[in-house]
């Protein structure tokens, strides 16, 4: 064998050894950033990492390859015509495999992380394949020489009829993901909505909303429709809220006198009865003089909505018994009627 045929055989084999070193050398590259990013708050850059770093070898392996059985002296014309198509294929499918698991690990990360949107994932993670090795399909077809004109077509026409026959099932599944995205209500938090009902929110699914009432009813409210109304959250920003409740005393009462016993009152519901916040500081505001009455608005402190019901009883049966010992005369309505009698 002449030096001529040795070279022959020995330039593709150190042409595929150099793709390997340089596969294995990127590899421990990727192993060395993904030291260092285990330091970032998130985990994202972690994952993408810790999934890349072999398949990029295999595809090194692969593109070494070729290069390298391109240049063997014998049997290229089966080389040429099928080594690249085959190439092409393993390459396409590695890659889809290698985003369908970023897909999936982001996805697990992020339901560790929301709870909320764990309910999710297994929709999210299954859509995500079905796109990945859909597209991969399109791509080997192409690469064979077929037509996927028609494909494609065919399909983008069937995907708008399922579209618009899952049209209520989207817009519930969209919804959710607004709800758990968006975050206007979490699990665990109080809520009002303007059709009137209210309780705890006990779950967020990819199609309902769960709210559980203090009559320990549950609510199921269609996403779109937990989406589209008006809510009021107690427990936003924070669960403590003012807790009013309404007050009338005679006009004949020293006002000055009235506001000190009210708020004396106050603070001792608010020290006394659980629920209250002991370190807030009751006030209150009159604003009206109605027919018989004048009428002022008292402000305590609850921890949350429901600790209101209690507070607020709890200081009119303390708020009646001082006024009666104090004289304080809470007026019934009446009125008054003046008759003028005909002089002859």
């Amino acid at each position: 064998m002449t030096i001529e045929e040795i070279w022959q055989i020995l330039i593709p084999v150190l042409i595929f050894a150099a793709f390997v070193v340089a596969g294995y050398g990127i590899r421990f590259a990727l192993g060395f950033v993904s030291r260092m990013t285990r330091k970032t708050k998130t985990q994202v850059d972690d994952i993408i990492l810790g999934i890349v770093k072999t398949p990029l070898v295999l595809i090194f392996l692969i593109i070494g390859a070729n290069f390298a059985l391109a240049r063997v002296p014998f049997g290229q014309d089966i080389i040429s015509q099928y080594l690249p198509t085959v190439s092409y294929i393993i390459i396409v499918l590695i890659v889809t495999i290698v985003v369908t698991k970023i897909v999936r690990g982001i996805l697990k990360h992020y339901g560790v992380a929301h709870p909320s949107f764990k309910s999710l994932i297994p929709l999210l993670s299954k859509s995500a394949n079905a796109i990945a090795y859909f597209i991969a399909l399109i791509l080997i077809l192409w690469v064979l020489g077929i037509d996927v004109t028609a494909l494609v077509a065919g399909l983008g026409i069937g995907g708008i009829a399922i579209a618009f026959a899952l049209q209520e099932t989207l817009s519930q599944l969209f919804s959710g993901m607004y709800l758990m995205t968006d975050k206007p209500v979490r699990i665990g938090d109080y809520v009002k909505m303007d059709t009137g009902q209210e309780g705890y929110v006990v779950d967020i699914g990819w199609r309902s909303t769960k709210i559980r009432e203090l009559a320990n009813n549950v609510i199921t409210v269609p996403n779109s429709k937990m989406a589209g109304t008006i809510i009021t959250n107690y427990y936003t920003p924070e669960p403590e809220l003012a807790v009013l409740v309404q007050v009338g005393v005679s006009y004949d009462s020293d006002l000055e006198n009235v506001e000190r016993e009210t708020i004396e009152v106050a603070k001792q519901v608010l020290k006394n009865v659980k629920g209250g916040v002991p370190g807030f500081e009751p006030f209150i505001r009159y604003h009206t003089f109605s027919d018989f009455s004048i009428n002022f608005t008292v402000i305590l402190r609850g921890n949350e909505y429901v600790d209101r019901y209690l507070i607020t009883h709890e200081f009119i049966k303390a708020l009646h018994k001082r006024y009666r010992e104090k004289g304080i005369v809470i007026p019934y309505p009446i009125r008054t009627v003046y008759m003028s009698k005909d002089q002859t």
